[in-house]
């Protein structure tokens, strides 16, 4: 059975009806290849908790960063020769005027602290500064401890391997509160007569306690990421091309290391703001200038009288270490999306 013939015209018509590939460039145009940390931060941008979250951590990094600014706006002081200790008292050591005892007080908004008649604002600026430039010390000293030991570990193996880890689980063992109260009086015997270097001092050596007990999740995170990378085909290339081992850990390496080592920063810095302010509750912390765990140990005497005194460093610190803890929960499923619930 033959079929029959087909005119031109026939095959023109059905060529016009068939469908066209579409051509390059047209319609939705070329993809835009994205780096892991630019899909990450993509992914952080539409989480709305997330940028609640960074809205708020930045409020308070801006309050650590202009303390003394808003305090000179505002009109408020803190330390000797506050205007605050021109203010009468009652027989008690309460002030007369503020809250919670004679209303708003414009002068000293968040009023003023019994018996030291220091102002509350001012105290709550430059203890936020002081939590935060702690907290950031602290993490950055970490991090860098922790990255160094979980390269050299991970990557190097052996011995190396075998008496870092032992370092690490030996640190993990010793008791840091033990130790900072071992600390403390060391240095009130030391610079309790050098007034002009002890607030240094004690900041430094609170940076030292936290970090050199904070290193080791970092360290262990690291190691297992280098173990894991170790293994892979740019690295094996590296080695047989006689590349040196610290050009391999710092070029190779480390910057497949940025996504966890961020994670684990965003999570170490309000551990180090809870652990600075319970420190400082101790008597363990910076005695010397303001501090929220500082003012919060001042005012546990005065809860039942005067509770503002209390509560204004305490809702600072579960605030901003809320909002940092949520927005490293969101850095971390944004880097990773499988560890989403």
């Amino acid at each position: 059975m033959s079929l029959p013939p087909v005119s031109s015209e026939t095959l023109g018509h059905l060529s016009d009806e068939a469908p066209q590939a579409p051509e390059a460039g047209k319609g939705k145009g070329p993809v835009k290849s994205q780096s892991p940390l630019q899909i990450a931060f993509g992914r952080l941008r539409r989480d709305k908790v997330a940028v609640a979250c960074a809205v708020i951590v930045l409020f308070f990094v801006l309050i650590a960063i202009f303390a003394g600014v808003i305090a000179n706006a505002v009109g408020v002081e803190t330390g000797p020769g506050s205007p605050a200790t021109e203010l009468d008292y009652l027989g008690d050591g309460m002030p007369l005027n503020g809250p919670p005892h004679y209303g708003f007080d414009p002068n000293h908004p968040f009023g003023i602290s019994p018996s030291t008649a220091e102002d509350n604002l001012a105290q709550w600026l430059y203890g936020c500064r002081t939590s935060l430039t702690v907290a950031a010390l602290s993490t950055i000293v970490a991090s860098l401890i922790g990255v160094t030991m979980g390269l050299l570990a991970g990557f190097l193996g052996g011995i190396a391997d075998r008496i870092i880890s032992f370092v690490t689980d030996l640190f993990l063992t010793l008791p840091y509160i033990l130790i900072a109260l071992i600390i403390a009086p060391i240095l009130n015997e030391r610079f309790a007569l050098k007034p002009d270097i002890y607030p240094q001092a004690q900041l430094w050596s609170l940076v030292a306690i936290l970090a050199g007990f904070g290193w080791m999740s970092v360290a262990r995170l690291v190691r297992g990421e280098v173990l894991s990378l170790r293994e892979r085909e740019f690295i094996l290339s590296a080695e047989v091309i006689g590349m040196p081992t610290r050009r391999i850990m710092l070029r190779e390496l480390l910057p497949n290391l940025v996504a966890p080592i961020v994670v684990a920063v965003s999570l170490m810095l309000p551990a180090f703001i809870a652990a600075e302010a319970a420190l400082a509750y101790l008597g363990i912390g910076i005695t010397q200038g303001e501090s929220w765990g500082q003012t919060i140990s001042q005012a546990t005497k005065y809860f039942k009288t005067y509770p503002l005194y209390l509560w204004e460093p305490l809702i600072g610190i579960v605030v901003l270490v809320v909002a940092l803890n949520l927005l490293g929960d969101a850095i971390r499923d944004a880097v990773d999306p499988k560890t989403r619930r």
